[in-house]
């Protein structure tokens, strides 16, 4: 095997003890925070996405709502019960870092500066701290990154094999990792190895790849492709913040943490510049072109954010090599910088503080996480404004539910707006009475108008213009009842009982799709 690391002997136990040093804080952190506010959005139509099991869904493939699933049969549906897997994942990616530094040369000082980097990356932090298919993407190309490093250091090529199941699992839990694939083809094509489409074990990897993807791949087809819908309509709308090259790139910066910018960047040219790294160029393509892809596409800042670890890891081995014999001194005070200034930037992800007080500490340090979707005006960071309100709302709908008259409540049908609206009303609302929620949005329209008959509906909505089409009667029963820290949006909603749809029910479906 090629070894990249100076003469002299190795300390594996330190190196191994900071790896999982690293990797127990990440843990810990997760697990002391990620039960301070409530149910993120996502997390509750996730959830219902698990009651539906399915080869796919109209916004994601199969596998994260699958292990949310068997997460919920193990554990239950606390908060914690349902964010533990993320948070393993979170320590996982932090150890893997290491493991990659090491991988690529680094010893001691290397791997401690690529873990910490990956600890105090704010898209790690946040995305640990909550489910959703985000808290895996970073594990999966990564182990994907590691055994290519281990190939390039002339591991058995049998490694494909598994390199296949890793990015097909990946490709089952987000489709983004498409465009990350296209930037490993692009940089085995670009470098010497690609010696490697002469051998066999490759081809077979991408066999293994294409044959995990593959019950997704059908599911689309036979669903006439929603996901490509769904995205080009994204495309063709306001939703996303649009951005400049610059600011995409500046986005960057502010999701990985300021004080790593140094880490990941000189990781960057030291595998362009460094004679030690140009053997891992490959791996610099790999940024570059997914980089590229993301920018061109419009897509959203933080969805570049999985390949930084890697990143991580090369800066990591550049500091370590360049400050070996002079100005010792620059490692610990940069890794001391890296972690003090992911502690200052934590409470902009992590529910460390009260709402008011993060409110304050945002405007104190004139800095807070970047919007990616146009409807985000909230006080609190998206992520966080997402997580309050929803029992309220659900709590304010069952009590004009069970105030309708007895014929009514027995056929009346509960409409919302988005999918974090029915994922509530589906995930609080057993408790209180209430029947299942039907909407357009994404998968619910899916799902279909259950046993509606059209005759009795409440809606959610912030006006009735819509309604006063739709229904021959159209009474406001009230405002919803909310949380001051929850998304305005969804403080305006107002509860309308809706009778005697105008068409019948088959007709009216096709009319409601929301795929956005």
């Amino acid at each position: 095997m090629y070894n990249t690391n100076p003469a002299g002997n190795r300390n594996y136990s330190t190196e191994s003890a900071l790896i999982i040093f690293f990797g127990a804080v990440a843990l810990l952190v997760h697990l002391l925070t990620n039960g301070r506010y409530g149910y993120f959005r996502d997390e509750l139509y996730y959830i219902a996405c698990g009651r539906h099991l399915a080869l796919g869904y109209v916004d994601q493939p199969p596998l994260s709502i699958l292990l949310l699933r068997l997460s919920q049969a193990l554990l239950g549906d606390s908060l914690f019960a349902i964010r533990l897997l993320p948070a393993l994942a979170g320590a996982a990616i932090v150890a893997l870092t290491g493991i990659i530094a090491r991988e690529l040369g680094g010893r001691g000082w290397a791997i401690a500066l690529a873990c910490a980097g990956s600890l105090c990356a704010l898209f790690n932090l946040a995305v640990g701290n909550f489910f959703s298919m985000n808290a895996f993407e970073p594990l999966f190309w990564m182990g994907c990154v590691y055994l290519f490093v281990r190939i390039i250091n002339g591991g058995s090529p049998t490694l494909w094999l598994w390199f296949g199941a890793l990015l097909g699992l990946s490709l089952e839990n987000k489709h983004s990792t498409a465009f990350f694939a296209v930037g490993i083809f692009v940089a085995l094509l670009l470098t010497p190895e690609r010696r490697h489409f002469a051998v066999k074990w490759i081809w077979f990897g991408g066999l293994v790849a294409f044959a995990i993807a593959l019950p997704n791949i059908l599911w689309q087809a036979r669903h006439h492709w929603p996901t490509y819908e769904l995205l080009s309509n994204i495309s063709h709308s306001n939703k996303n913040v649009a951005l400049s090259p610059v600011q995409f790139i500046g986005q960057q910066v502010v999701f990985m943490n300021p004080g790593t910018l140094p880490l990941w960047l000189g990781g960057l040219l030291w595998l362009f510049v460094s004679r030690e790294g140009w053997r891992y160029r490959a791996i610099g393509i790999i940024y570059l072109v997914t980089l590229a892809e993301f920018i061109v596409l419009h897509g959203k800042s933080y969805y570049l954010a999985p390949a930084y670890p890697m990143l991580f890891a090369a800066g990591g081995v550049a500091v370590e090599r360049i400050f070996a014999a002079r100005l010792r001194w620059i490692k610990p005070v940069f890794l001391g910088a890296i972690i003090a200034i992911g502690a200052l930037c934590a409470p902009l992800v992590l529910p460390i503080l009260p709402p008011d007080k993060l409110v304050a500490y945002m405007r104190a340090i004139h800095m807070e996480p970047p919007r990616t979707e146009t409807s985000h005006t909230a006080a609190l960071p998206q992520m966080f404004a997402d997580q309050f309100g929803w029992e309220q709302m659900v709590g304010s709908v069952a009590h004009v539910y069970h105030h309708l008259r007895p014929e009514d409540e027995k056929r009346a049908a509960i409409f919302c707006q988005n999918y974090g609206e029915a994922g509530a009303i589906d995930f609080f609302g057993p408790k209180l009475g209430l029947p299942p929620a039907i909407s357009g949005h994404q998968n619910y329209f899916l799902w279909g108008p259950r046993d509606w008959t059209g005759e009795v509906v409440l809606v959610l909505d912030s006006d009735d213009e819509d309604e006063r089409e739709l229904f021959a009667s159209v009474e406001d029963l009230g405002q919803v009842v909310s949380s001051p820290w929850a998304m305005p949006f969804e403080r305006r909603n107002h509860i309308f009982l809706c009778r005697d749809l105008k068409v019948s029910v088959q007709e009216f479906w096709p009319w409601i799709k929301k795929w956005l």
